[in-house]
Parts: C-alpha cells; sequence; structure tokens
C-alpha cells in the first residue's frame, strides 16, 4: 500500500493513504470518543460555512501570512484546548468544526498536476482499521453506504473550503485586515494580558466601504460573515475566563500568543 504524495500534511494528519477495495477490502471506520491530537491544539481552521454556529463558542480570528485563513481558537494560548481534557475527550457540548470532523479523511490530488481528487485517510487513527467493529468501507468491491456518505462530507467540505476562498479574497481585495490584538486586563494585575499573532477585520476601513458594495455584501451574505466574525470577538475574554478556571491560563502579567498560520 502506498501512501499519497505528501510533500506537507495539514494539521492533525500524520500519513495519507488513498483509500482503495484492493488493500482495503476489509476496513471498517469506528467512532471514538477520544482525540488525544485535539486536546492540545488551540487554533482550528473553519469555512465560512460554519461562522454563524462557530461565534457562538468561539473568537473566529484569521492568521497571518499571505494566505489567510478563518480559525476558531479553542484556546488563547499554544498548547492549551479548553472544550477538550488531556484525553482528548469533549467535556461539554459545544460545536464542533467540520475540519475535526472530517478527520482522519479527507480528498487529496494524487498527482500535482491533477484536478481529481481522490479520498484519502490517514492510517494511524485509530477509527480506522482492519476491525470487527464499525461500519464497512466496502461491499466487496463497491464502496459502503458509510464510504458514499464519507465522501460526500468530505465534497462537501471543499465546496465549503473553495467559498472561504472567496470570502478571504473579497476581505484582502478591499484591503480590510489588520493585526489583532486583544488586552485582557485581569483583577490584581497591574499590566493587561495582551494577545497578538492573528488577524482581524478593521473595523474604519469597514465603515469606510461605499454604501453599493454594503448592499452587495449584504444580498450575497458576505456581511453576514464578517460581523459574525466580529460579534465573536467578545468570546476572547469568556475563553481566557476558561483557561483562568481550568488553569491554564499564562502567568506574570503580559501574554503574547495568537493564532498560528495553519
Amino acid at each position: 500500500m502506498a501512501s499519497a504524495p505528501q510533500p506537507m500534511l495539514p494539521l492533525f494528519y500524520n500519513d495519507l493513504m488513498p483509500l482503495n477495495s484492493n488493500d482495503h477490502t476489509k476496513y471498517h471506520t469506528r467512532s471514538i470518543d477520544l482525540a488525544p491530537w485535539l486536546s492540545k491544539q488551540h487554533a482550528v481552521p473553519l469555512t465560512v460555512d460554519e461562522f454563524v454556529q462557530a461565534q457562538r463558542f468561539f473568537p473566529i480570528v484569521f492568521s497571518i501570512g499571505e494566505a489567510p485563513l478563518p480559525l476558531a481558537l479553542m484556546a488563547l494560548n499554544e498548547g492549551v484546548n479548553t472544550f477538550v481534557d488531556d484525553t482528548g475527550k469533549v467535556i461539554e457540548p459545544v460545536y464542533i468544526p467540520a475540519y475535526i470532523r472530517r478527520y482522519p479523511f479527507m480528498l487529496a490530488r494524487l498527482k500535482p498536476d491533477s484536478d481529481e481528487m481522490s479520498l484519502c485517510f490517514d492510517p494511524t487513527a485509530e477509527s480506522v482499521g482492519e476491525f470487527d467493529e464499525g461500519e464497512a468501507l466496502f461491499d466487496g468491491k463497491d464502496p459502503s453506504a458509510a464510504t458514499k456518505q464519507i465522501l460526500e462530507f468530505c465534497e462537501n467540505f471543499e465546496q465549503a473550503g473553495q467559498r472561504t476562498q472567496n470570502f478571504m479574497k473579497e476581505l484582502k481585495d478591499h484591503d480590510l485586515l489588520m493585526d489583532g490584538e486583544v488586552a485582557i486586563q485581569v483583577p490584581g494585575q497591574e499590566q493587561p494580558f495582551v494577545y497578538r499573532g492573528f488577524q482581524m477585520i478593521n473595523m474604519e476601513k469597514l465603515r469606510a466601504v461605499r454604501g453599493d458594495q454594503l448592499r452587495k455584501w449584504n444580498d450575497n451574505g458576505l456581511l453576514q460573515l464578517i460581523y459574525a466574525h466580529i460579534f465573536s470577538l467578545e468570546q476572547m475574554r469568556i475563553i481566557f475566563g476558561r483557561q483562568t478556571q481550568q488553569g491554564t491560563a499564562p502567568k506574570g502579567s503580559l501574554a503574547e500568543n495568537g493564532a498560528p498560520a495553519a
């Protein structure tokens, strides 16, 4: 069995292998309650399709760099996740981003010069393998109903990813992104905790956008996404409070952390 070409593996993936009926006839996929690979991850990629749901739980920010993407912050400091314990078990009801739910599957190009994408999986994942329990991935040589559902989910994720790219292009074309900074003052501390290393909407530039452009964004739903991001930033202080309660807040008087370029 040969792995897919992988010059740079996406977040969470240790390996990628094309799913096929010759090598994986007896493979099953099973549900697992623990995701230890998530327990230390504070920022997870997000698609625009998820903004409205995600903004109820997470700050939505944008990564730094030439190709920024939206990120859901599950904590404010690297190596922390306030919504799962050390074993990777979700500790309370929360929206789970599609990027997490997609793992260990994803669509990938096996040939860099081809537009054709194949369903692949991470063979190191505990949820996929040659075991008896769970749902079979193949019915003989044909994809099973479970595999068809997985494929449909991954296809929908790719389509949402394209809409996300279009959204980010619109933000960049109108120069709406700025370096982000959030200061959180804690009682008893002389200096606030300052978080940087991410991007956010520049409100001054947003207010300067012409009315006809705003109407266009209102009609196509982009304005709703912008305000979902803006409203979500109130979650910064809530997430910091969660870290304080859990004992994972930074010590001292200044913290400079943020969302990495995933």
